[in-house]
Protein backbone atom coordinates (compact mmCIF):
# COMPACT_ATOMS: atom_id res chain seq x y z
CA UNK A 1 0.00 0.00 0.00
CA UNK A 2 1.25 3.56 -1.12
CA UNK A 3 1.37 6.22 1.45
CA UNK A 4 -0.41 8.27 -0.83
CA UNK A 5 -3.48 6.25 -1.15
CA UNK A 6 -6.81 7.36 -0.32
CA UNK A 7 -8.92 4.95 2.02
CA UNK A 8 -13.07 5.23 2.02
CA UNK A 9 -13.38 4.01 5.65
CA UNK A 10 -17.68 3.14 6.79
CA UNK A 11 -18.17 2.32 9.92
CA UNK A 12 -15.13 5.11 11.05
CA UNK A 13 -17.03 6.37 13.78
CA UNK A 14 -16.23 3.31 16.73
CA UNK A 15 -14.16 -0.15 16.89
CA UNK A 16 -12.91 -1.41 14.08
CA UNK A 17 -13.63 1.28 11.51
CA UNK A 18 -12.23 4.32 14.45
CA UNK A 19 -9.45 2.08 14.83
CA UNK A 20 -8.57 1.40 11.31
CA UNK A 21 -8.78 5.44 11.16
CA UNK A 22 -5.83 6.16 13.69
CA UNK A 23 -3.70 3.68 12.28
CA UNK A 24 -3.48 4.60 8.52
CA UNK A 25 -3.53 7.51 9.81
CA UNK A 26 -0.84 7.44 11.77
CA UNK A 27 0.92 5.76 8.54
CA UNK A 28 0.42 8.88 6.48
CA UNK A 29 -2.89 7.96 4.62
CA UNK A 30 -5.81 10.39 3.48
CA UNK A 31 -8.81 9.23 4.65
CA UNK A 32 -12.50 9.80 4.07
CA UNK A 33 -14.54 8.41 7.04
CA UNK A 34 -18.05 7.46 7.10
CA UNK A 35 -20.82 6.46 9.23
CA UNK A 36 -24.32 7.99 10.44
CA UNK A 37 -23.49 9.74 12.94
CA UNK A 38 -21.38 12.61 12.21
CA UNK A 39 -19.89 13.62 15.61
CA UNK A 40 -18.42 10.17 16.52
CA UNK A 41 -17.11 10.89 13.14
CA UNK A 42 -15.74 14.33 13.91
CA UNK A 43 -14.21 12.73 17.32
CA UNK A 44 -12.77 10.17 15.63
CA UNK A 45 -11.37 12.69 13.20
CA UNK A 46 -9.41 14.87 16.19
CA UNK A 47 -7.51 11.32 17.25
CA UNK A 48 -5.98 10.83 14.12
CA UNK A 49 -2.59 12.30 13.43
CA UNK A 50 -3.22 14.35 10.89
CA UNK A 51 -6.65 15.61 10.96
CA UNK A 52 -6.34 17.89 8.14
CA UNK A 53 -5.61 14.88 5.86
CA UNK A 54 -9.10 13.34 7.03
CA UNK A 55 -12.45 13.90 5.27
CA UNK A 56 -15.89 13.14 6.70
CA UNK A 57 -18.55 11.95 4.36
CA UNK A 58 -21.87 10.81 6.84
CA UNK A 59 -23.55 7.69 5.21
CA UNK A 60 -26.64 5.69 6.16
CA UNK A 61 -26.48 2.33 4.42
CA UNK A 62 -30.50 1.84 4.43
CA UNK A 63 -30.76 5.04 2.46
CA UNK A 64 -29.70 3.45 -0.93
CA UNK A 65 -30.39 6.58 -2.95
CA UNK A 66 -28.14 8.79 -1.80
CA UNK A 67 -25.63 6.89 -1.97
CA UNK A 68 -24.32 7.71 -5.26
CA UNK A 69 -24.44 11.27 -4.19
CA UNK A 70 -22.25 9.99 -1.40
CA UNK A 71 -19.57 8.48 -3.77
CA UNK A 72 -19.36 11.51 -5.97
CA UNK A 73 -19.00 13.71 -2.38
CA UNK A 74 -15.96 11.33 -0.79
CA UNK A 75 -13.98 11.41 -4.53
CA UNK A 76 -14.29 15.22 -4.23
CA UNK A 77 -12.73 14.80 -0.75
CA UNK A 78 -9.02 14.00 -2.17
CA UNK A 79 -9.79 14.25 -6.36
CA UNK A 80 -9.14 10.40 -6.28
CA UNK A 81 -10.55 6.46 -3.91
CA UNK A 82 -7.94 4.31 -4.30
CA UNK A 83 -9.44 1.33 -1.16
CA UNK A 84 -13.10 1.11 -0.19
CA UNK A 85 -13.45 -0.45 3.24
CA UNK A 86 -16.29 -1.63 3.70
CA UNK A 87 -17.10 -2.38 7.19
CA UNK A 88 -20.09 -0.77 8.45
CA UNK A 89 -22.57 -3.60 9.63
CA UNK A 90 -25.02 -4.26 13.13
CA UNK A 91 -24.81 -8.05 14.45
CA UNK A 92 -27.70 -9.80 15.60
CA UNK A 93 -28.47 -11.96 19.09
CA UNK A 94 -31.60 -13.72 18.35
CA UNK A 95 -33.45 -17.00 17.85
CA UNK A 96 -35.16 -17.50 14.60
CA UNK A 97 -38.73 -18.15 16.28
CA UNK A 98 -38.49 -14.80 17.86
CA UNK A 99 -36.95 -12.83 15.51
CA UNK A 100 -39.53 -10.47 13.47
CA UNK A 101 -39.38 -10.58 9.81
CA UNK A 102 -38.51 -6.92 9.92
CA UNK A 103 -34.78 -7.57 11.64
CA UNK A 104 -34.35 -9.61 8.81
CA UNK A 105 -34.77 -7.29 6.48
CA UNK A 106 -32.64 -4.70 8.60
CA UNK A 107 -29.97 -7.08 8.80
CA UNK A 108 -29.79 -7.46 5.19
CA UNK A 109 -30.17 -4.03 4.18
CA UNK A 110 -27.36 -2.52 6.53
CA UNK A 111 -24.82 -5.49 5.88
CA UNK A 112 -25.28 -6.45 2.67
CA UNK A 113 -27.62 -4.33 0.36
CA UNK A 114 -26.04 -1.18 1.73
CA UNK A 115 -22.37 -2.37 1.09
CA UNK A 116 -23.61 -3.99 -2.51
CA UNK A 117 -25.16 -0.18 -3.04
CA UNK A 118 -21.96 1.44 -2.49
CA UNK A 119 -19.74 -0.77 -4.59
CA UNK A 120 -21.69 -0.38 -7.22
CA UNK A 121 -22.01 3.29 -6.99
CA UNK A 122 -17.87 3.53 -6.62
CA UNK A 123 -17.44 0.43 -9.52
CA UNK A 124 -17.63 2.72 -12.52
CA UNK A 125 -14.68 4.94 -11.12
CA UNK A 126 -12.53 1.97 -10.54
CA UNK A 127 -13.02 0.89 -13.87
CA UNK A 128 -12.47 4.10 -15.39
CA UNK A 129 -9.23 4.18 -13.64
CA UNK A 130 -8.59 0.49 -14.28
CA UNK A 131 -7.42 0.68 -10.42
CA UNK A 132 -8.87 -0.27 -6.92
CA UNK A 133 -9.37 -2.20 -3.91
CA UNK A 134 -13.11 -3.38 -2.00
CA UNK A 135 -12.55 -4.60 1.62
CA UNK A 136 -15.11 -6.10 2.83
CA UNK A 137 -15.14 -6.70 6.80
CA UNK A 138 -17.32 -9.96 6.54
CA UNK A 139 -17.07 -12.18 9.57
CA UNK A 140 -16.24 -16.02 10.28
CA UNK A 141 -19.72 -16.51 10.49
CA UNK A 142 -19.82 -15.94 6.52
CA UNK A 143 -18.11 -18.85 6.54
CA UNK A 144 -20.16 -21.28 8.96
CA UNK A 145 -23.28 -20.56 10.94
CA UNK A 146 -23.74 -19.75 15.10
CA UNK A 147 -27.16 -20.04 17.01
CA UNK A 148 -28.64 -16.13 17.43
CA UNK A 149 -27.24 -15.35 14.73
CA UNK A 150 -29.01 -16.57 11.48
CA UNK A 151 -29.80 -13.31 10.19
CA UNK A 152 -26.39 -11.87 10.68
CA UNK A 153 -24.67 -15.02 9.01
CA UNK A 154 -27.11 -15.10 6.43
CA UNK A 155 -26.07 -11.64 5.06
CA UNK A 156 -22.53 -11.98 5.94
CA UNK A 157 -22.64 -15.46 3.37
CA UNK A 158 -24.47 -13.19 0.96
CA UNK A 159 -21.59 -10.59 1.08
CA UNK A 160 -19.00 -13.84 0.28
CA UNK A 161 -21.34 -14.74 -3.00
CA UNK A 162 -21.35 -10.91 -4.04
CA UNK A 163 -18.05 -9.87 -3.92
CA UNK A 164 -15.99 -13.42 -4.96
CA UNK A 165 -17.78 -13.09 -8.24
CA UNK A 166 -16.81 -9.02 -8.37
CA UNK A 167 -13.37 -10.36 -8.28
CA UNK A 168 -13.61 -12.81 -11.05
CA UNK A 169 -15.35 -10.40 -13.49
CA UNK A 170 -13.56 -7.51 -13.13
CA UNK A 171 -9.77 -9.20 -12.07
CA UNK A 172 -9.18 -7.70 -16.40
CA UNK A 173 -9.49 -4.07 -14.58
CA UNK A 174 -7.06 -4.02 -12.13
CA UNK A 175 -9.94 -4.52 -9.22
CA UNK A 176 -8.87 -6.31 -6.21
CA UNK A 177 -11.41 -7.71 -3.87
CA UNK A 178 -10.59 -8.60 0.17
CA UNK A 179 -12.57 -10.33 2.16
CA UNK A 180 -11.48 -9.97 5.98
CA UNK A 181 -13.12 -12.51 8.23
CA UNK A 182 -12.56 -12.14 12.01
CA UNK A 183 -14.26 -13.81 14.83
CA UNK A 184 -14.59 -11.90 18.40
CA UNK A 185 -12.73 -8.46 18.35
CA UNK A 186 -13.25 -6.32 21.60
CA UNK A 187 -15.76 -3.88 20.40
CA UNK A 188 -19.22 -3.07 20.97
CA UNK A 189 -20.57 -5.05 18.46
CA UNK A 190 -22.51 -7.18 20.69
CA UNK A 191 -24.04 -4.66 22.58
CA UNK A 192 -25.45 -2.89 19.47
CA UNK A 193 -26.54 -6.60 17.96
CA UNK A 194 -30.15 -6.43 17.43
CA UNK A 195 -32.87 -8.79 19.09
CA UNK A 196 -35.55 -10.64 18.42
CA UNK A 197 -37.88 -7.12 18.37
CA UNK A 198 -35.16 -4.45 16.94
CA UNK A 199 -34.17 -3.49 20.08
CA UNK A 200 -30.59 -3.51 20.92
CA UNK A 201 -28.91 -6.40 22.95
CA UNK A 202 -27.53 -3.34 24.99
CA UNK A 203 -24.40 -6.00 27.23
CA UNK A 204 -21.39 -7.22 26.47
CA UNK A 205 -21.11 -11.05 26.56
CA UNK A 206 -17.94 -13.20 27.62
CA UNK A 207 -16.65 -13.76 24.26
CA UNK A 208 -16.36 -10.74 22.95
CA UNK A 209 -14.72 -9.08 26.16
CA UNK A 210 -12.06 -12.13 25.50
CA UNK A 211 -11.65 -11.48 22.06
CA UNK A 212 -8.78 -10.22 19.84
CA UNK A 213 -7.77 -6.71 20.97
CA UNK A 214 -9.60 -4.22 18.29
CA UNK A 215 -5.60 -2.51 18.37
CA UNK A 216 -3.83 -6.05 17.31
CA UNK A 217 -6.78 -7.20 15.11
CA UNK A 218 -6.66 -3.97 12.79
CA UNK A 219 -2.80 -4.31 12.28
CA UNK A 220 -3.01 -7.69 11.02
CA UNK A 221 -6.24 -6.45 9.39
CA UNK A 222 -4.02 -3.79 7.43
CA UNK A 223 -1.18 -6.29 6.49
CA UNK A 224 -3.56 -8.31 4.58
CA UNK A 225 -4.98 -5.59 2.62
CA UNK A 226 -1.79 -4.43 1.93
CA UNK A 227 -0.71 -7.71 0.16
CA UNK A 228 -4.49 -7.67 -1.32
CA UNK A 229 -4.94 -10.99 0.41
CA UNK A 230 -8.68 -12.77 -1.02
CA UNK A 231 -9.59 -13.99 2.02
CA UNK A 232 -8.02 -13.51 5.49
CA UNK A 233 -9.52 -14.78 9.10
CA UNK A 234 -8.72 -14.11 12.35
CA UNK A 235 -9.54 -14.66 15.78
CA UNK A 236 -8.81 -17.78 18.01
CA UNK A 237 -10.73 -21.47 18.57
CA UNK A 238 -13.83 -19.58 16.33
CA UNK A 239 -11.55 -18.93 13.41
CA UNK A 240 -10.78 -23.23 13.77
CA UNK A 241 -14.86 -23.37 12.40
CA UNK A 242 -13.67 -22.21 9.14
CA UNK A 243 -11.06 -25.23 8.96
CA UNK A 244 -13.64 -27.64 10.82
CA UNK A 245 -16.20 -26.99 8.23
CA UNK A 246 -14.42 -28.33 5.50
CA UNK A 247 -13.34 -31.45 7.38
CA UNK A 248 -16.57 -32.20 8.60
CA UNK A 249 -20.03 -30.53 8.59
CA UNK A 250 -21.61 -32.67 11.23
CA UNK A 251 -18.34 -32.27 13.17
CA UNK A 252 -18.85 -28.85 13.08
CA UNK A 253 -22.11 -28.48 13.93
CA UNK A 254 -21.87 -30.56 16.79
CA UNK A 255 -18.90 -28.44 18.14
CA UNK A 256 -20.44 -25.33 17.72
CA UNK A 257 -23.62 -26.40 19.65
CA UNK A 258 -21.63 -27.71 22.78
CA UNK A 259 -19.45 -24.05 23.02
CA UNK A 260 -23.37 -23.06 23.91
CA UNK A 261 -21.94 -19.49 22.24
CA UNK A 262 -25.10 -16.69 22.61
Amino acid sequence: MMKDDVIWITGASSGIGEELALQYSKRGNKLVLSARREDELERVKSLCSNPNNVAIVPLDLTKFDEIPSKVIQAKKCFDKIDILINNGGVSQRSLIAETSFEVYQRLIEINYLGTLALTKALLPYFIERQKGHFVVVTSVMGKYGSPFRSGYCGAKHALHGFFDVLRMEHQKDNISVSLICPGFVQTQVTVNALTGDGNKLGHDDPATRSGLKVTSFCRDMIRAIDNKKWESYFGRKEKLGVYLKRLSQKLLHNVVLRSNVR
